[in-house]
Parts: C-alpha cells; sequence; structure tokens
C-alpha cells in the first residue's frame, strides 16, 4: 500500500475432519501445536493482534468455510508477513509424529483496511 498503513487482516481458522477422527491423544499435540501457531502468529514481528473471536461453543464439528472456528484480527505490515502468518499451518510439528498443523486445521487469510466512517 502506498500510504504505508497496515493491512488489516482476517485470519480465519478451521478446524478439519482430520482433527475430529484423531484420538484423544494426538487431539492433544494438534491443540498444543495450534497454541504454538497462534502465539507464533501475536509473537510474529510486524503484526499487532486486534482480536480474536472463537465460536466453537455455537458452531460444532469441523469448518470447511464459513462459518470458520475461529477469528484472529490483526494489524499486518505487509504481505509477505501475511504469508508468514499463513505458513506457521504448513510448518508447525504435531507432536512426535511426521504431520504438521496443516493436516488438522486450514486457514485463509482476509486482507483489506480499516473502515473510517467519518461523524456527519
Amino acid at each position: 500500500m502506498s500510504d504505508n498503513k497496515p493491512l488489516r487482516v482476517l485470519f480465519c481458522m478451521g478446524i478439519n475432519q482430520n482433527f475430529m477422527d484423531a484420538p484423544r491423544d494426538e487431539q492433544l499435540d494438534v491443540w498444543a501445536a495450534f497454541g504454538e501457531m497462534w502465539n507464533g502468529i501475536h509473537d510474529m514481528e510486524g503484526v499487532e493482534v486486534i482480536g480474536n473471536m472463537d465460536d466453537d461453543q455455537s458452531m460444532v464439528g469441523p469448518s470447511n468455510g464459513y462459518p470458520w472456528t475461529t477469528y484472529l484480527l490483526a494489524d499486518v505490515k505487509d504481505y509477505d508477513t501475511v504469508c508468514a502468518c499463513c505458513n506457521l499451518f504448513r510448518s508447525t510439528e504435531v507432536g512426535a509424529g511426521p504431520y504438521k498443523l496443516w493436516r488438522y486445521a486450514k486457514v485463509e487469510a482476509r486482507i483489506g483496511r480499516e473502515l473510517i466512517v467519518q461523524r456527519a
């Protein structure tokens, strides 16, 4: 963006059927990996997390798209940093097994800008 304002990004995250089918111990490993990814986004340089929302109490089962399981809203310095956040799903290991987080969860980043409405 030419004015160097951060990108307003809504990270939409969904848990898929692989998680639902996994044994409890594997689900706990996934949850630990999800926490590592989540904290990785929070700790990433150029990311300011504004807030999040989780609708797991009113949305049951896997998320293949909207409605998603959880959302994270952040201001992000640039597109490459958005991609680095999404890449955490590809790189975060789950337990001691061969799988990464993206086997169990997905992310879609919606990129826009802050909407500012002037008062009349």
